[in-house]
């Protein structure tokens, strides 16, 4: 006889075994579901434990969801209708350069310094948009001083 010979019989009986079948994932559980499980535990002389062991849940999760329950239901706020605001479109005058830019500056073609801009005063905050500027990022610039200056 080995020396582990005696380690290998249990010294207690076991009462319960529980086998865990399925694939282990998430229960989703319908709203519907959920108000049943809870209304059941508000029943007189219901016992939210054994409410929860009949459906296989945790005592934790249905106090969980009385709590979400007893809780006021928000309503969302309608969205800020869009508002449209004239565009005015002016042609601007490039500021006279001193001699000895002049030299520098290269002549652009006709019509070039101004093209791809444009300029917005939203709030009394004035912005200029270059040519070549991402879209998302000009709407978030413009959302931002929106509501900043709101």
């Amino acid at each position: 006889m080995s020396k582990l010979d005696h380690m290998l019989e249990p010294k207690t009986s076991v009462r319960r075994v529980e086998v865990i079948t399925g694939s282990g994932r998430r229960r989703q559980f319908s709203a519907d579901d959920k108000a049943r499980f809870v209304e059941e535990t508000l029943a007189p002389g219901a016992v939210v434990s054994e409410v929860a062991r009949q459906h296989g849940l945790s005592p934790q999760q249905l106090f969980t969801w009385r709590r979400q329950m007893r809780q006021p239901v928000a309503i969302p706020a309608a969205p800020e209708p869009q508002m449209f605001v004239p565009a005015v479109v002016t042609p601007s005058t490039p500021p006279e350069p001193s001699p000895r830019q002049r030299r520098r500056v290269r002549k652009a073609p006709e019509g070039a310094e101004s093209s791809g801009i444009i300029e917005l005063e939203i709030n009394g905050v004035g912005i200029r948009v270059g040519r070549g500027a991402d879209a998302a990022t000009v709407a978030a610039v413009i959302h931002a001083l929106k509501t900043c200056r709101a």
